[in-house]
């Protein structure tokens, strides 16, 4: 069995993609808001513990990670209307240019690491990587 050799591979590629997403990012975003700010593009406004999947954090963590974002103007917080207990969070303007610019660095890494393959290799990749994931339900 390959594990060890998936291991190995599978760390550098994944310390090789946190670094140059950290170096990139910094200094206004990092790969943790970067996360939010998507996960708030496609949801639209959501509550701080709606996010805490998503992240793999605990509760305190994500009401710090927010609390910098909204000083940075990433987000903003929202109190419900009919439920003054509820805070909404939402993406502004400058988080999402902010997401725009991550997913552009990203996306730039993963075209050269995936450019050392052919195309079918790369289809083939993802349609493996889908099926060790079972769909998300690792």
């Amino acid at each position: 069995m390959q594990t060890s050799e998936f291991a190995k591979l599978w760390f550098k590629l994944t310390k090789d993609y946190k670094v140059y997403m950290e170096q990139h990012l910094a200094p206004s975003l990092t790969e943790s808001q970067l996360t939010v700010l998507e996960v708030l593009q496609e949801n639209g406004r959501m509550k701080p513990s709606q996010l805490i999947p998503y992240l793999a954090t605990t509760p305190a963590a994500v009401t710090m990670l927010l609390d910098r974002m909204e000083k940075n103007g990433f987000v903003t917080r929202l109190r419900d209307q009919e439920d003054r207990r509820i805070v909404w969070i939402l993406i502004t303007e400058r988080g999402l240019e902010e997401a725009d610019r991550g997913t552009q660095i990203r996306n730039a890494f993963l075209s050269v690491a995936l450019g050392r393959i052919s195309l079918h290799n790369q289809n083939l990749l993802v349609f493996l990587l889908g099926k060790i994931t079972a769909a998300g339900q690792l």
